[in-house]
C-alpha cells in the first residue's frame, strides 16, 4: 500500500506529469484487459513520450514565428503552374536535406507566394522535430548589426546556429550598404554546410548587385548558397489576386 501512495509523489519528482494523470486509469485497464507488467508500462510511457513530443513541437513552433496559417494545406496549387507541387511536398516531407545543410531558394516576382512556400516547407519540418525560425532579411540583419557595434556578432551566430533551420523572407529588401551587406554575408558564410537557409528572393542571381555593393562578395555568397541547393523559380501573375479572383468567383 506504502508503494501505491508515495507513487504520485515519485511520479511528480521525476517529472512524469502524463503517467502521473494516466496511470490509475490505465492500471484498472490493464487489470480489466489482463495485461502484463510491461505492457502496462509501455502504454504508460509511450504517453509521456507522445505528450513530451506535442508539447516540444508546439514549443518550436511558436519560437519559430511563422505567419500564421501559411501551410501546404492553405496554399492552392491549381493556381501556379510554373510550381511543382510535388517537389514542394518532398521538401516538406523529407528532412535528410536540412540535416545536410542543404538550401532552398525561391525566386518571383512580389506576390507569387514565396512566403507562403517557404512556411509551408518549414511549418512541416517542423512538426517533424526540426528547430526552424523566420525573420525578414531586413529585420535579422539590422539585429545583426547592433550586435557587430556591441562585439557581440560571434554570440547571435552561435544562437541562429542552433537552429538547423533559418528562413530569411524577402532578402532583396537589404540596402546596398556595405554595414548590412557584410554582416549578410557573415550570416551565409556562417551557416554554410553547417546549417539551412530557405530564402526568398524578387531578383534572380544576376541581379544581387543590388544587395550586395561589392561584386566579390556577391559571388562569394551565391557560390555558398546553391552550392547545395534547390532553386524554385516562380513565373506567375500574383498569386494573392489570383486567389482573390477565384474566391469572389465562387461566390458569384
Amino acid at each position: 500500500m506504502s508503494d501505491t501512495l508515495t507513487l504520485p509523489l515519485l511520479l511528480k519528482q521525476l517529472h512524469l506529469p502524463s503517467i502521473y494523470n494516466n496511470w490509475e486509469t490505465m492500471a484498472k485497464e490493464a487489470e480489466e484487459k489482463h495485461w502484463s507488467y510491461a505492457k502496462y508500462l509501455t502504454v504508460l510511457t509511450e504517453m509521456e513520450a507522445t505528450a513530451r513530443y506535442s508539447k516540444r513541437i508546439h514549443r518550436y513552433i511558436k519560437e519559430s514565428k511563422l505567419p500564421s496559417s501559411k501551410t501546404l494545406a492553405t496554399f492552392d496549387f491549381s493556381l501556379t503552374k510554373s510550381i511543382n507541387a510535388a517537389q514542394i511536398e518532398a521538401l516538406a516531407e523529407n528532412t535528410d536535406w536540412v540535416k545536410n545543410a542543404a538550401n532552398v531558394v525561391i525566386f518571383g516576382p512580389s506576390g507569387v507566394g514565396k512566403t507562403h512556400i517557404a512556411a509551408a516547407i518549414a511549418y512541416n519540418l517542423i512538426n517533424q522535430g526540426i528547430r526552424g525560425l523566420f525573420a525578414s532579411t531586413t529585420e535579422i540583419v539590422q539585429k545583426l548589426q547592433i550586435a557587430r557595434k556591441e562585439y557581440r556578432l560571434p554570440e547571435i551566430l552561435n544562437k541562429l546556429g542552433r537552429y538547423p533551420l533559418l528562413i530569411l523572407d524577402d532578402i532583396g529588401y537589404v540596402k546596398k550598404d556595405e554595414m548590412e551587406t557584410s554582416v549578410l554575408f557573415e550570416l551565409i558564410a556562417d551557416r554554410y554546410e553547417n546549417a539551412s537557409i530557405i530564402i526568398t528572393a524578387n531578383q534572380p542571381f544576376a541581379e544581387w548587385d543590388s544587395i550586395f555593393p561589392d561584386n566579390m562578395m556577391a559571388v562569394a555568397a551565391i557560390d555558398r548558397l546553391i552550392h547545395h541547393a534547390t532553386i524554385i523559380n516562380i513565373k506567375e501573375q500574383s498569386y494573392r489576386k489570383t486567389y482573390a479572383e477565384k474566391q469572389f468567383n465562387n461566390k458569384q
